[in-house]
This record gives structure tokens, sequence and C-alpha cells, in this order.
């Protein structure tokens, strides 16, 4: 209850009182300035944070997206490159004379010596 009480009690006017509420104000303005360059930073480090988590995101998604371009044109060269086995085969084919004369019977109608090439009408399928 006496603590709820109002107390008059007179403040001390000297030099020496003065420099120590100087004082107390200086530790309470330093540490005001503390808090507030502390927060600063913090806030700078967020913000730092923050680009570098999006710049790794960002990487990393172009990243997986150069993989897949990477694992599609490595399933093209292995496709150009049977082809190209397949056309290499050909060419050596086609250096033999048989493999032209056949060729030429089989595709442009062309007749041995002695041969008598029949048309036959393909079939055709009846869809009733």
């Amino acid at each position: 209850m006496g603590s709820l009480r109002k107390r008059n009690v007179a403040k001390i006017e000297s030099p020496y009182v003065h420099q120590q509420e100087k004082k107390v104000q200086a530790g309470v303005n330093k540490r005001r300035g503390l808090v507030r360059r502390l927060t600063l930073y913090a806030v700078c480090a967020a913000i730092l944070s923050v680009l570098a988590v999006s710049a790794l995101i960002s990487q990393a998604a172009a990243l997986e997206e150069k993989e897949q371009k990477k694992e599609h044109l490595q399933q093209k060269l292995a496709e150009l490159k049977r082809h190209e086995d397949l056309l290499n085969e050909e060419i050596v084919k086609l250096n033999d004379d048989e493999y032209i004369a056949k060729l030429a019977r089989r595709d442009y109608f062309l007749s041995d010596k002695g041969e008598i090439i029949f048309n036959l009408p393909k079939k055709k399928e009846d869809s009733d």
C-alpha cells in the first residue's frame, strides 16, 4: 500500500546529478542506436538471404531445364547415328551391281533379258 501513495521527493539539483542523468540518457541513446543498427543489419541480411535463395532456385530450375534438353538432344543424336549407320550400309550396298539391278527391277519395273513383268492389282478389302 505504501507504493500506491504518492511520494513527494525533491530532486537534488547538483552538477553531479545532472552529469549522472546525462550518462543515463547517453546510455539509453546508445542502446537505442545499437538496436536500430542491429535491426538495419538484420533487415539487410534478410534481403540478401532472400535474393540469394531466389537466385539459387532460378539457377536450379535453369539447370534442370538444360539437363532435360541435353537428354533430348542425346536421344536425337543416338537416333541420327543409327540413321547414319543405315545410310552407310546403303552406300555399301549401292556399290554392288546386283543390288542396284534388284532395286531397279523392284522399284522401276525394269526387266532382265528373258524376264516378263506382271503387274498384279492390289487386293482391296471389302468394308461391307
